[in-house]
């Protein structure tokens, strides 16, 4: 199926340029000269994307956008201007741009941006449901997770700072990668982590120090920043990192340049910095634990990546995704787990989130002997965690206690679990997705499968 975009432009001249430039097998590409003109196109195709100038008569391109985000959010709206700032490109994007590009715009960078977005459309056009979809190496086609690819997709060409917040064990280190790899800058991925640094090593760490500075410094070491120059620095668990380090992170981000610990000499560098942790910074400011200012650099973009219990429904992606990275890497013909241990895991709570999930289903791949994973080759936290309403099943694994092998049995048996848990709570969805021990969106996807809804 072809891609369709629209370009809008007061300059009959930009219009042209931009159409050719852009022109390729299954892309239509539709212009307008007028705002009210564009926005009817979009109306009535439904573009992948909408190219539109910033500043023209009758309305700005701000407001163009705000129309589009109204009644067809899906849609990637890209701004030109031919005043570029990274405080309005961050602005445009937190309003729902999905990249700012500034005028006159080189045929390489249009061709190389505008291609990521119409790539990434035909690979959400292609997906089916059900179906994984890859994203720089995180995989998920939930909502929330739809979420996280949008806003990377849409931060990683502008930013200078980002801050990653959610549960241990959720990937923010990949997410921080996937900027790292969409910013398109060709220095350095140079990762720290905050919490394994002692305190009195941490500035030497980060700006280097010169020979003789301390006692065992005997010769000049450049620090992360350095080594990260025309790259990206990503400084996990930030909220470890002690209040005198916070301040000279500051300065360094500030000014853009460094100072090694018994230098005089500043340097300068050009460090993209992305921080991560799993602490509520916004606390930990309230208790003077963590500097305002810094929390306020760092986050002015922020991205939060969900647990596993909020994208319930990414489960079984994640499974195959481990089952079949486990397998290669043993050596072994695995093809996928049995239902029943499917049904276990479905009712572990998972408070170790993905990182949690991937070693269980290491585990369970080094001990599987057959095709399948089955009950038995699972962790035993996962099997005491899996969660099991005291009417149903005590012990899946007890003996003598059997679930039925076939996939029709076991879908009934989940139905019965959705709509006992319904009726026991009125049918207030929140209140059975935490009596069931899933997502609130997992519940949805199951009552709509089972024609609940």
């Amino acid at each position: 199926m072809d891609l369709s975009v629209v370009i809008v432009d007061d300059n009959p001249g930009s219009l042209e340029l931009l159409s050719a430039a852009l022109s390729q097998d299954g892309v239509i590409i539709h212009t307008a000269s007028r705002p009210s003109a564009a926005l009817d196109l979009v109306h009535q195709f439904r573009p992948q994307l909408v190219l539109t100038d910033l500043v023209m008569p009758e309305m700005s391109g701000l407001e163009v956008l705000s129309r589009i985000m109204e009644f067809a959010p899906a849609t990637d709206v890209v701004l030109m201007t031919a005043h570029y700032t990274t405080e309005t490109a961050v602005e445009a994007i937190r309003r729902g741009a999905a990249d700012y590009l500034e005028k006159p715009i080189r045929l390489s960078v249009l061709r190389e941006r505008v291609g990521r977005l119409l790539e990434d459309a035909r690979r959400r056009q292609s997906a089916t449901g059900g179906d994984a979809e890859e994203f720089e190496g995180l995989i998920g086609s939930s909502p929330r997770m739809g979420e996280v690819f949008a806003r990377v997709r849409r931060i990683a060409p502008h930013y200078r700072s980002a801050l990653i917040l959610g549960p241990t064990g959720t990937g923010k280190d990949l997410v921080a990668r996937a900027l790292h790899a969409r910013s398109g800058v060709k220095g350095q991925y140079v990762v720290l982590n905050c919490s394994a640094v002692v305190e009195t090593l941490f500035e030497s760490e980060l700006f280097g120090h010169v020979r003789g500075a301390f006692t065992g410094a005997d010769r000049d070491k450049p620090g992360l920043f350095e080594a990260a120059n025309e790259g990206t620095l990503f400084l996990d668990e930030i909220g470890d990192m002690p209040l005198a380090t916070q301040a000279k992170l500051l300065r360094a981000l500030q000014n853009q340049e460094v100072q090694r610990v018994g230098s005089l000499q500043a340097r300068k560098v050009n460090v993209r910095v992305v921080a991560a942790t799993h602490r509520n910074l916004r606390q930990a400011v309230a208790d003077r634990h963590f500097r305002e200012d810094l929390y306020y650099r760092l986050a002015m973009v922020e991205i939060s990546v969900p647990s596993l219990a909020e994208r319930r429904e990414d489960l079984p992606l994640l499974v195959r995704h481990f089952v079949a990275k486990f397998a290669q890497q043993y050596g072994k013909a695995i093809r996928g787990v049995t239902p029943r241990a499917r049904l276990v895991m479905e009712r572990h709570a998972w408070p170790g989130n993905i990182r949690e999930l991937e070693n269980a289903l290491g585990h369970a791949c080094m001990m599987a002997e057959t095709d399948e994973v089955d009950v038995a080759d699972l962790p035993s936290a996962v099997l005491d965690g899996a969660l099991a309403p005291a009417a149903d099943v005590a012990a899946i694994s007890a003996p003598g206690i059997h679930l039925p092998e076939s996939d029709t049995s076991l879908a009934e048996h989940e139905r019965q679990l959705v709509v006992n848990a319904l009726e026991r709570v009125g049918g207030n969805q929140s209140q059975a997705a935490r009596a069931l021990g899933i997502g609130r969106d997992a519940l949805r996807y199951k009552m709509k499968k089972y024609g609940l809804l």
